[in-house]
Parts: structure tokens; sequence; C-alpha cells
């Protein structure tokens, strides 16, 4: 541990939220360096990376949906894990060097977080991803944990604090106390569900094929929950269902609020649940403490206040939530000596 730290003064070590939608690298000391959408462009049938292996992120994210017959953009993460190991692992080392820039000799030592659901084959692939990419050691620390450290929680006292983080493909739901999580529960509805209901009641309500890009776009404009504001509008472009040809129609957010109240149910749902299997203290620290919420998802107008509506507590968004994973992973580095005992640091701990 001694030559770890050592060497630790000659990397840039570096916290990852390695996320579904996107990836944001935080390094110690100077904060968030890059946040790129988690899309790979490759040669169809292949795993060869396009333009020299530098076709990831937001060059790749332009891609989508654009893509001629030989060429494929991926995501490769499904519901916050890895679906494509050689894909996810081109990716992670196109970050890691694009942040680390080779100025060190030294590999960086890589904390990332990872949904406190995943399965142990599941962790494994994202600790061989990273360490196959290019880190020199990798630790692993979940979610809702990150989620509340970059927020500034006190997860170190013996007091409640309740985290709910709405990423893109995952929603993690979490009461921490005392540096540890007491009750937590994770499910795979998120961002990308709500994207996926907008394309299903478009088809089904208005005979319209759209896609994935077009859809997060009209959940960032007229996305609402409960009885938040919805008088907003839009066009919206796509393929005709019927006839196969383009075709253009408007949209309401009255509308679009109908087509998100399946995932916003189960993500409500899934926060109740949690509240019900936590301990008495503990549910009587959060009549004070309240719930915070993070991730992307967490920006949706109206959400907080159906939450709150559903669970009598108070409902904050923490400050930049779409950052607050990767600035607990920065924070953990910076405390590794003290943390590394409840962390997953060898392939042989799952």
């Amino acid at each position: 541990m001694i030559f770890d730290s050592l060497l630790g003064m000659f990397s840039v070590d570096m916290g990852i939220d390695l996320g579904t939608c996107n990836t944001l690298v935080c390094l110690k000391g100077e904060g968030i360096v890059l946040n790129e959408p988690s899309v790979v462009a490759v040669r169809r049938g292949t795993n060869q990376v396009l333009r020299g292996g530098t076709a990831v992120g937001q060059v790749a994210k332009e891609m989508l949906g654009r893509t001629p017959g030989s060429i494929s953009a991926i995501r490769p993460l499904k519901g916050g894990v890895i679906a494509d190991f050689d894909i996810t692992e081109a990716m992670l080392g196109y970050f890691i060097r694009k942040v680390h820039k080779r100025s060190r000799l030294v590999r960086p030592r890589v904390v990332i977080a990872v949904p406190s659901g995943i399965t142990a084959v599941e962790k494994r692939a994202v600790y061989n991803s990273a360490e196959r990419a290019g880190a020199r050691r990798v630790y692993l620390v979940e979610e809702p944990m990150a989620a509340g450290i970059g927020s500034g929680l006190p997860i170190g006292e013996a007091t409640a604090s309740m985290i709910v983080d709405i990423g893109g493909g995952t929603t993690e739901v979490a009461i921490m106390s005392l540096a540890d999580i007491a009750v937590v529960e994770s499910i795979r509805v998120a961002g990308d569900e709500m994207d996926a209901s907008i394309i299903s009641y478009m088809r089904r309500k208005f005979d319209l094929m759209i896609g994935w890009q077009t859809a997060e776009a009209i959940k960032i404009e007229l996305g609402a929950a409960g009885d938040a504001d919805t008088d907003g509008a839009r066009v919206v472009r796509g393929r005709d269902v019927v006839g196969g040809l383009p075709r253009q129609c408007e949209v309401t957010g009255v509308q679009i609020r109908e087509a998100l109240e399946e995932p916003i149910s189960a993500i409500v749902a899934c926060v109740g649940r949690t509240l019900e299997s936590a301990e008495p203290e503990l549910a009587a620290d959060l009549v004070e403490n309240g719930i915070h919420l993070a991730g992307g998802c967490a920006l949706l107008r109206g959400l907080s206040d159906v939450i709150a509506e559903r669970t009598g507590l108070t409902v904050r968004v923490v400050d930049d939530p779409l950052s607050c994973v990767a600035r607990g992973t920065s924070v953990y580095l910076d405390n590794l000596a003290a943390w590394k005992d409840t962390m997953e640091s060898d392939a042989d701990d799952f």
C-alpha cells in the first residue's frame, strides 16, 4: 500500500462515473475534466473503432441513427452495466488516455461508480475492462454512496441520509448512515426507459417513428410529472409508420406527461418500497433530513413534488445533480487510505 501510494505521486489518478448515457471523469484537485456520451462508433461486424480509435463520445453520438450500413454507433452499457465488453474497454481506454495524456509514466489508479444492484459477474466485467484499458489499480464504489458523498450529505454520521439517483440506465434509491448503505434498491427504470416510453407513445398516438436522440430532446424540453407546468409544445419530425415517408407533427407537454406516467410511477414506487424497508430510527431521521434527488432525471419538472406527495417528506434536488456521482468518486480518491477497506479493489473480491 505504501508503494502504491508512492506510485500515486507520479500518476494522474481519476474517478469515473461510468454511466449508460454519459461518462464523467474527475481528477483530484481539478474536478470534472471530461463529460462525454457513452457511445462508440465501430465498423459493423467488428470491434474496430473508427477514425483511428477516436470515434468515441460526442463524435460517436452525433452518428446515432445516421450511420450507413458499414458503421454502427453503439452504446456499450445497458441498464447501467456492460453489454459489450470489448467496446466498453475501447471506450474506457480512450477516455483514460485522453485525460492521462501519457504525461506520467505510471498508470493511474481509478475509482469507478457502479450500480448497487449489479451482479458479481458484472462487477468483474467493469473491473477487467478498466484494468485492460490502462488502470493500474481499480476500486469500485456503489453509485448511491458516491452520489451521497458528491452531494455533501453527512453519510459518515449516525443519522440517515437518503439519495435517489436517477441516471440513464438505473434508478438507485438508498438510505445511508455511518458511512455505509443501510437500505438500497436498484431498478433498471430511468432516463432510457423514459425515452423508450416517448418513442412508444409517438408511434401509438401519432403513427410516427422517432429516434432516441429526438425522444431525449422531447423529454428535456417537455418532460414533466404530476401537476408541473405542461403548457409547451414542439414540432416533432420522424418517419410515418403507415406510409414510410418523412413527416412531422406537433406534440404537447400534456401528452408527454402522459407518455412518462409509467416509468415515473415505477420510480416513485421504488422510493416508497425503500422507505418501508427502513428501520424506525432511520425513518425518523428522514422526517427531518428529507430525500435528495440526483442524476440527470432529477431535473424533470414536477418529479420532486410527486415524490414529496407520495412520501410526505421534504424532497430537494442536489446541486449539479448530473455530476454528483463523479464528484463523489473524486472524494474517494482523496480518501483512499481511509476508505480502501470498504471498497472492492481486486477481482477476487467478487
